[in-house]
């Protein structure tokens, strides 16, 4: 089985229990060990992640060691870098076991084309957003920055996160229509000059499942947040095993995902929902062989 996930935010100071945070993405690992052959885990993961020639980032433990069990087990996990977490020179390769990924990626999954990316600098007019990237991506700007101390170092780059992430939190987990959603406009463009089946992105903090022409679609992952819980627990547990669908049965498929939908944004659900739901639409989803 395939599973995607993106923009945890790992480490945020948005996040108020950092500990919570992490362990929910531990179950979650935990949990689709079972069936998992690959993971994608789509930018983004670490709110900020910049590794020096001997140090990294403080933290994390737990979801390295998961990691690396999988990996250990014959799991084959795929990390994107994201704007957050450009940062890496090895570590995550070297230590933990991940393929790194810097660039979109293509790759054939079961009789699927995908096209995988985090989703940040696709907007060719935003001309600030792509200056700041190139001088993120600059090895030398990168060489220079490893000159602080990595007190100073991490400091710096975790303000920064949670003040850059603050001016955009009025839009974060909102559709703004076809229209203004930039990963929509590429998708659609590059679904009209590229054999994919599927383009699936992080890094906008909603989740999307459209239609694009001649049977392609885009998909986008969500996020990590306390108000898609159930969303990341189910959705992405369900709605994320896109290899094995059975697409004459979409329909249903689609109506199962509205109602979840319509639970999660008028938050019809607590505790003994999630537990009393999920073994109820996992039946139905085996019953009509989505997987």
């Amino acid at each position: 089985m395939i599973y995607f996930l993106s923009d945890a935010h790992l480490g945020s100071r948005l996040v108020p229990d950092h500990r919570l945070h992490e362990l929910k993405i531990v179950a979650w690992l935990d949990r689709v060990k079972s069936d998992a052959t690959s993971i994608f885990l789509l930018g983004d993961i670490f709110d900020f992640w910049f590794e020096y020639k001997t140090v990294v980032p403080k933290g994390f433990v737990r979801f390295f060691g998961k990691l690396t069990e999988l990996i250990d087990a014959g799991i084959e996990i795929h990390f994107f870098t994201g704007n957050h977490d450009i940062w890496t020179f090895g570590y995550l390769e070297q230590e933990v076991g991940l393929i790194v990924h810097y660039q979109p990626y293509t790759v054939r999954l079961g009789n699927h084309n995908f096209y995988l990316a985090h989703g940040d600098g696709l907007d060719a007019n935003d001309r600030g957003f792509k200056l700041i990237r190139s001088v993120f991506h600059s090895r030398t700007a990168q060489k220079l920055f490893r000159l602080l101390p990595p007190q100073i170092g991490q400091e710096f780059g975790y303000n920064w996160s949670k003040r850059n992430r603050e001016k955009i939190l009025h839009i974060e987990n909102k559709f703004l229509g076809e229209q203004q959603e930039i990963l929509v406009l590429y998708a659609k463009q590059y679904a009209e000059n590229h054999d994919v089946d599927f383009i699936v992105f992080g890094h906008r903090h909603i989740m999307l499942d459209m239609q694009l022409k001649a049977q392609k679609r885009l998909i986008i992952l969500g996020d990590l947040s306390e108000s898609s819980l159930m969303a990341f627990s189910m959705a992405k547990i369900l709605n994320w095993k896109i290899l094995n669908i059975n697409f004459s049965n979409l329909k249903f498929y689609n109506l199962f995902l509205y109602f979840l939908s319509k639970c999660i944004y008028k938050k019809y659900y607590n505790t003994f929902t999630i537990k009393l739901l999920t073994p109820i639409f996992e039946l139905i989803a085996k019953s009509f062989d989505f997987f």
